[in-house]
């Protein structure tokens, strides 16, 4: 019986790592690289680059998406001032979880998640809710995941290290940047 075909959005290759081991046993895995937070464009070419490196190292393709910084700053403008994992980050889950739903839905993809849930700074329930919500509004399946739990932020951290990647010290956006280096 052939695999499902599963489109996982990937925040960054550390991230991703971990997440792709676990889901290559049931499904057949296609990265998604779509992150208009990343600032600045030097930072997001660097985990691009180190995405694709797993994405070869692990014998799964990868898609780059466009890099649209104007439309996220458009989407969380008014929501500057949020600390990290408030309205803000909730604002950038939706944003980039919509865009990967819409490319399942409309390249035949069966289901979708998202590396996100790996990070201990992001709240996995928050982005399980997104996800399903989206799941039902774009008729493709959505994988619940909390990649984080035994150990998986760990383990990905472990595989980075013996792949040689690229480990940024922060989210992504420039708010980000202020707030956890």
């Amino acid at each position: 019986m052939a695999k499902k075909k599963l489109l996982l959005h990937t925040c960054c290759a550390p991230c991703s790592t971990h997440c792709v081991k676990e889901l290559l046993d049931d499904y057949d895995v296609t990265m998604y690289f779509y992150n208009p937070n990343i600032h600045p464009y030097a930072e997001y070419d660097k985990r691009l680059e180190n995405a694709l490196k797993v994405g070869k190292e692990l014998g799964v393709p990868v898609i780059e998406a466009e890099y649209d910084p104007e439309r996220w700053v458009e989407l969380i403008a008014g929501f500057e001032e949020e600390p990290e994992g408030g309205k803000r980050c909730r604002i950038c889950f939706s944003m980039r979880l919509a865009r990967t739903a819409e490319y399942a839905a409309a390249n035949g993809f069966d289901a979708f998640t998202t590396t996100m849930t790996i990070s201990p700074h992001k709240d996995e329930k928050t982005i399980n809710e997104i996800g399903a919500e989206l799941a039902k509004k774009h008729k493709v399946a959505w994988v619940h995941s909390d990649f984080k739990k035994k150990d998986g932020f760990k383990k990905s951290g472990e595989i980075s290290k013996k792949m040689g990647l690229y480990r940024q010290n922060y989210c992504g956006c420039f708010y980000s940047v202020r707030t956890e280096q």
